[in-house]
């Protein structure tokens, strides 16, 4: 059974910095390339990032790029994305999920990002 658990998700002012995490289980998660994908209330599901299950390659949505990255950690099944200098825009709920861009499925329940003053 796939399983993909978000943690990290907090308040936080704007400018400042979180890491989300995923844990995976129930899939050969280092043949398998990543994504982190966010939800706002009211908009549709925004791509943020992706990485090749070797960690070799990494893509960003043109928003995020500069400010976030996104690591994993195959021995521990463990998927990361570091936000730096967040903003109110980027309260959304993030989910990490196989595959890239246009190709994703198993999301996780997801971790909420709220940034406010």
């Amino acid at each position: 059974e796939v399983q993909l658990v978000e943690s990290g998700g907090d308040l936080v002012q704007p400018g400042g910095s979180l890491r989300v995490s995923c844990v995976a289980s129930g899939f050969p998660f280092a043949s398998t390339d990543m994504s982190w994908v966010r939800q706002a209330p009211g908009k549709g599901p925004e791509w943020v990032s992706g990485i090749s299950h070797d960690g070799a390659y990494t893509r960003y949505a043109d928003s995020m790029k500069g400010r976030f990255t996104v690591s994993r950690d195959n021995t521990k099944k463990s998927l990361f994305l570091q936000m730096t200098n967040l903003k109110p825009d980027d309260t959304a709920r993030y989910y990490c999920a196989r595959g890239w861009e246009g190709g994703l499925d198993s999301w996780g329940q997801g971790s909420q990002v709220t940034v406010s003053s």
